[in-house]
């Protein structure tokens, strides 16, 4: 195993928000290197004037405490220049999916009440005339220069006073950003997340997994996921380096990590699988890789094991949500790395699992339940919903994550699968992800999911949907087979599909509930 992450500059004192984090870390770090995005290298220096120069265009455009600035965009670095400088001016910031269709943006715009939109030209062509019902919509300033809507970045930002912009002072209680979750029906929900809830996530990821100032993280995770904003945010806390890439490809990843040097990569369990099963990697250097993390889905303990034997560095799990900011459990970097767990709960946090039966009792060590969460991660409710927000949280403050979990007794706590990706066989209950980390251990899989699919006689089935490892033809039979070795009988998926690929989200995470709408033909 690599040794660990050599140590640099502690952590800052603390700080209120996030739009304080630039201005901290350019007066420490000037001239180190703080993003690497787009073929292009900024120090924290001039990430920092950039965000002051952002800061000072909005507010001389009215933006002000409390007012909605909504980015949408792949990852560039204009997006985290408005994402900070937004901030600095005192604005709630609303992080957009870029998968969203124009309805749904347009939608979110509205209830978000958003006064200014940051987007990329192909996400306004997407929405085109919708925005135009957006009441609450006086600005649109588009990334990749003037077009038919909207002013130019480049320009605005050419044109903005270049004078220190000092962050606007803010209540840590305050809201900071409202971040909309995808639901699978109905409208999506604004989390409402505050700048303390923030600025803790940062702080404790950071801590946890001992980022220094001599990390080097190569990322692919959106700037829009909290996933990916506690990866940028709590490297800058270290004085570390970010190399962000527009999207993800396994070639592209592993080239990185070579040329970089990088000390750490972070994605989804997607993002590993398909790593370990392109051909680069066999010829690939990754010795300078100390740890790397893993969140977002429940990852297969092959998957793990074999990430670690090929780069010998640990690949740390890890848990959360938009509803608490970002993590909301993970292994400290030097406590026992227990693969198929999640982890210990943040520090200042509660995690406790109750019985689906009477939403009450807690269970014992070993037996399945919702995952709860509480604590000053936990949302301060979905924007302009009290409903949805009751529903959520309970009123001593305990949040339902959703999420199907068991715990150890000792603190540690392992994901089972998703209450709603449940699939309820003949009065059995079968996990997906069970399945799914059974058959990523075939030699032949590259990636699957599973899906649900209705059946006369058990109401539901199990359906497996493989993308072939690359110059390998799997064989159902052999598939299945192997799956009756190592599940029980009413496990084993009832079918098997091949596809070149799966349906995902934009942070690469599995969208099991799309596999039913364009399954081909059972093979």
């Amino acid at each position: 195993m690599n040794a660990g992450p050599a140590h640099g500059a502690a952590l800052f004192p603390p700080f209120d928000g996030l739009g304080q984090l630039l201005p901290r870390a350019a007066r420490r770090w000037p001239d180190r290197t703080a993003l690497v995005a787009d073929g292009r290298s900024f120090t924290f220096e001039e990430l920092d004037r950039l965000a002051g120069r952002m800061a000072h265009a909005l507010s001389a455009r009215g933006v002000g405490l409390g007012d909605r600035v909504s980015l949408i965009s792949q990852n560039r670095w204009e997006w985290i220049v408005a994402y900070h400088g937004a901030l600095r001016c005192g604005a709630v910031v609303n992080p957009l999916n870029v998968m969203l269709t124009g309805e749904e943006l347009a939608y979110i715009l509205s209830d978000s009440e958003a006064k200014v939109l940051l987007a990329s030209k192909e996400r306004l062509e997407t929405a085109g005339a919708l925005l135009d019902g957006v009441r609450s919509l006086e600005r649109v300033i588009t990334f990749d220069g003037a077009g038919a809507r909207g002013e130019s970045f480049e320009s605005l930002l050419a044109s903005a006073d270049d004078a220190p912009f000092e962050p606007v002072p803010v209540d840590p209680k305050s809201l900071a950003c409202i971040a909309y979750t995808s639901g699978t029906t109905g409208h999506p929900k604004g989390a409402m997340q505050s700048h303390l809830s923030l600025v803790l996530n940062c702080a404790y990821t950071a801590t946890m997994h001992v980022r220094t100032i001599d990390d080097v993280v190569v990322t692919a995770l959106p700037s829009a996921h909290v996933y990916g904003n506690v990866v940028i945010n709590g490297t800058w806390m270290a004085g570390g380096r970010v190399v962000l890439m527009t999207r993800f490809d396994p070639d592209d990843a592993i080239r990185r990590i070579e040329e970089h040097g990088a000390t750490m990569f972070e994605g989804v369990p997607a993002m590993y699988a398909t790593m370990l099963a392109t051909p680069t990697l066999a010829r690939a250097d990754l010795s300078t890789l100390t740890r790397c993390t893993v969140g977002g889905q429940t990852i297969a303990g092959s998957v793990i094991d074999a990430w670690e034997a090929r780069t010998g560095a640990p690949l740390i799990e890890l848990w959360g949500m938009t509803e608490l900011s970002g993590l909301g459990a993970t292994h400290a970097l030097y406590a026992p790395n227990v693969h198929g767990s999640i982890g210990v709960v943040l520090p200042g946090n509660e995690l406790r699992v109750i019985s689906t039966e009477d939403g009450a009792t807690e269970c014992r060590p070993g037996e399945p339940g919702e995952l709860m969460a509480r604590g000053p991660l936990v949302t301060m409710g979905y924007y302009r919903n009290d409903a949805a927000t009751a529903e959520a949280i309970t009123p001593d403050g305990w949040l339902h994550t959703g999420d199907v979990a068991t715990h150890d007794g000792a603190g540690r706590f392992f994901v089972v699968d998703r209450l709603k990706d449940m699939i309820l066989t003949a009065g059995y209950n079968v996990y997906p992800a069970e399945i799914e980390r059974v058959l990523i251990g075939h030699a032949s899989v590259a990636l699957v999911a599973v899906g649900r699919e209705p059946d006369p006689v058990k109401g539901e089935v199990a359906h497996a949907y493989v993308v072939p490892a690359p110059g390998s033809t799997p064989d159902v039979e052999e598939l299945l087979g192997y799956c009756r070795q190592r599940l029980a009988a009413y496990k084993v998926p009832r079918a098997v599909h091949f596809v070149d690929r799966l349906p995902t989200t934009s942070s690469g995470k599995l969208m099991r509930r799309k596999l039913r709408r364009s399954a081909p033909t059972p093979s």
